[in-house]
């Protein structure tokens, strides 16, 4: 495969669930607000911009601000609307690969997002994010034979889905700025496996365990961690008899195992650590990845919008 098609379908898969992602963090801060009487609103939208998304602070943030800076801005890929214009002109750049109905889905994603306003961010706002990029991985898996573009479609989103929720389970660790347990798991889509998994029982450890490693749920830290392993596998047709020589399996495979072996208490006792953690081993085998498989050039770009 070109190095070029498996680049575009890597970062759409990563940036629908980046569009995904950072509308349930935003939401996990909306309910904060709404539910919790002691939430301070320059607290909580510091810790979501600063803390977690590691923006750099500007003045004193408010719910307004988070609004602009990881809903509307389409200039950054790290807000839902560039992340939705990321993974669009992705598609549109491997026009000759993807199918029909997955750049229709993309397509239509960004021009309907574009109707819906950018006064201010509303539950409609970050429902609609999440429906449309639950949609795209359904229709790709529909369309796309289980090959190396599907790998590397999976894979990115994978890798994503990692990085996204440990920043949401970060948010619920923090010891005064922190959600609450329940709408972490909420804004996870969470509440009703974690329910069914603890028969009922509910406490914030065994909420932040189940986000962070439960096998089965598939939002879960360590179900995406195997996931991107389970894809790097399978993409790997010079893989060794013994031991690793894929350095992103390696990355992954050691944040994996330190979670998955190490007693569930010390995770639990330094949680923001362990997540950023997390989010670092990500970004390194992203890093690897792009030097493997990718072209080291800039990407052309085309120099008409095709609607």
């Amino acid at each position: 495969m070109l190095s070029r098609i498996a680049e575009s379908l890597f970062w759409i898969g990563r940036y629908t669930e980046r569009a995904d992602g950072t509308a349930r963090i935003v939401d996990v801060m909306r309910l904060q607000l709404l539910e919790d009487p002691a939430a301070h609103e320059e607290v909580v939208a510091h810790t979501v911009l600063s803390v977690i998304m590691g923006m750099p602070r500007e003045g004193t943030p408010s719910y307004a601000d988070v609004g602009e800076r990881l809903v509307f801005d389409r200039s950054t890929p790290s807000a839902v609307a560039g992340a939705l214009l990321s993974a669009r002109g992705n598609a549109r750049r491997v026009r000759e690969t993807v199918s029909t109905e997955l750049w229709e889905a993309l397509n239509t994603t960004w021009h309907r997002w574009q109707g819906l306003g950018r006064l201010h961010v509303t539950a409609r706002h970050l429902s609609w994010v999440r429906e449309r990029a639950a949609r795209i991985p359904g229709i790709a898996g529909s369309a796309m034979t289980p090959d190396a573009a599907w790998h590397f479609l999976v894979l990115g989103r994978s890798l994503e889905r990692a990085d996204m929720t440990a920043r949401m389970v970060a948010t619920g660790g923090r010891p005064g700025a922190g959600a609450p347990w329940w709408t972490v798991l909420s804004s996870c889509g969470a509440q009703q496996a974690y329910m069914r998994s603890q028969r009922g029982m509910h406490s914030d450890d065994r909420a932040a365990a189940f986000l962070v490693l439960d096998r089965e749920f598939p939002r879960s830290v360590f179900f995406s961690l195997v996931e991107a392993e389970r894809r790097l596998a399978a993409l790997d047709t010079q893989a060794d008899r013994g031991g690793v020589s894929d350095e992103a399996r390696r990355q992954l495979g050691q944040i994996r195992t330190a979670l998955e072996f190490r007693a569930t208490p010390e995770i639990l006792a330094d949680l923001p650590q362990q997540m950023l953690r997390v989010q670092r081993s990500v970004d390194a085998a992203a890093r690897e990845i792009t030097a493997r498989y990718f072209q080291s050039g800039p990407l052309p770009s085309w120099t008409e919008e095709l609607v």
